[in-house]
């Protein structure tokens, strides 16, 4: 991109935005991007699903707020993405092939998915500062924040950032490549590479790797345990950094607490940014609905159905939008229409609500009563001990503690014996997702809470 446009480009984004709601902007002009500016010629680039639409319902409001920017005289032109292009390092850009003449590579590229974009990405307090670096990252490789760690339980939008922002970085990167794979390619690959004896297919492998702008791993929680892979991790890591390309991480866990990790490596996974993503909140939750219908072009006779599922539905997105996917796959067999009393017929049995305490409960009187359903001790309870036998009570327990007392993360922390408030937002992460998947988990919390309604009467 020349600098005059990428100076202009996002002058006209801000105008765009200005003109439509952020959610038709979100949706249909977000994932825009412009190719060229050649004399009065503004060229930009459309995904193919959406090029058409854009240019039959958009094209005059793109001129015009290209006007704005680039004077009257400008003309617009939507056109279809161009094809991916080998990188200025000789990898692959996503999605591509290998290179012809490199032996047979243990790693091939892992598609992206179309529809993880930043436009795509619902943002909320959960979320917004994990989406802010991400972005950040993707505008400005290997400068803003190097590296960039994102922790959280399953499906909040880690890997929904990671695509998004290789496919920011392939469209807009002028030339830059990306690359995108989990922590389990990696080690499969490593092993593969290693295994076949083939210095050529282990020169590959590096070279693939090491060859990248942006390299982006999804859960390095994998690595764990896995010596000579986090070996080869380590040394990939500081080839790409000590040569300026970015590294994007993902895990379920804070760096320290990949305990299980060489420290050296725990240390390199610290040294940029880390940012958490928890699971959504009310609003949220509702505004991913909204997406997700108005993206799926979901016919619903009133929003009763989201807000069934907003309420009904507390844990992560990947949940949330299953629970909707049976929503309008009962709609489909049964034709009744899609409405909050379809969605509740649903939902009985599958995601029953947890009953909420009275604003009464203590850290205390949670604590006692997590001790009596678990026939545990309160030194046990708070104790450092990590068994199986104690570490889902007190998850338990100081997710409940946040939940339904109005106490302060640090004030929870100090009362289960903790320095560091971090230790119960991991706790409390880990507790809704396993009563999001488990009903014995669930039953567990309502034993404690109809204990405390008990006590309270």
């Amino acid at each position: 991109m020349d600098p005059q446009l990428a100076h202009a480009w996002p002058l006209i984004q801000t105008e765009l935005r200005r003109t439509v709601p952020s959610d038709t902007y979100d949706i249909w002009l977000a994932p825009l991007h412009p190719r060229a500016h050649e004399g009065d010629r503004l060229v930009l680039e459309a995904p193919d699903a959406l090029r058409g639409w854009v240019a039959d319902r958009f094209l005059d409001m793109l001129q015009t707020c290209a006007a704005v920017v680039l004077g009257d005289e400008v003309t617009v032109d939507v056109v279809a993405r161009s094809t991916p292009r080998e990188g200025p390092r000789g990898s692959c850009a996503p999605g591509a092939r290998a290179p012809a003449g490199d032996p047979e590579l243990p790693l091939e590229p892992e598609l992206l998915n179309p529809k993880l974009t930043f436009g795509q990405f619902v943002i909320g307090d959960a979320n917004r500062f994990a989406h802010a670096a991400a972005l950040a990252v993707a505008e400005l490789p290997g400068q803003a924040y190097n590296p960039l760690f994102l922790y959280g339980p399953p499906g909040v939008g880690k890997t929904h950032l990671l695509h998004a922002i290789a496919h920011y970085v392939h469209g807009v990167g002028d030339g830059l490549t990306a690359r995108y794979l989990t922590g389990e390619a990696f080690t499969n690959a490593f092993v593969t590479a290693v295994g076949s004896r083939d210095r050529d297919r282990q020169d590959a492998f590096k070279r693939v790797l090491r060859g990248v702008d942006v390299l982006l791993v999804d859960d390095v929680q994998f690595l764990e345990r896995k010596t000579r892979t986090a070996e080869e991790f380590f040394h990939t890591f500081n080839s790409l950094r000590d040569g300026g390309a970015q590294l994007v991480l993902t895990s379920d866990r804070t760096p320290d607490d990949l305990g299980d990790l060489e420290a050296r490596l725990r240390e390199r996974f610290a040294s940029g940014l880390v940012a958490d993503l928890a699971c959504p909140d009310r609003h949220q939750r509702l505004a991913v609905l909204r997406k997700r219908a108005q993206q799926d072009m979901i016919a619903m006779a009133d929003e009763g159905a989201l807000e069934v599922l907003a309420e009904r539905v507390e844990g992560n997105v990947r949940a949330l939008e299953g629970a909707f996917i049976r929503v309008v796959a009962y709609h489909s067999l049964t034709g009744k229409p899609i409405d909050g009393q379809l969605a509740e017929v649903v939902l009985n049995g599958l995601y029953e609500p947890v009953r909420r305490t009275r604003p009464a409960a203590s850290v205390e009187t949670i604590q006692a009563a997590a001790c009596e359903v678990f026939t545990i001790t309160l030194d046990e309870l708070v104790s450092a001990d990590r068994s199986a036998r104690l570490a889902w009570p007190r998850q338990l327990a100081m997710y409940l503690a946040r939940e339904h007392t109005s106490e302060s993360l640090p004030s929870i922390a100090r009362r289960f014996g903790r320095r560091n408030h971090t230790t119960v937002m991991h706790a409390c992460r880990r507790a809704a997702a396993r009563l999001e998947v488990g009903a014995d988990a669930r039953t567990d919390a309502a034993r404690i809470l109809a204990l405390l309604d008990r006590r309270q009467c």
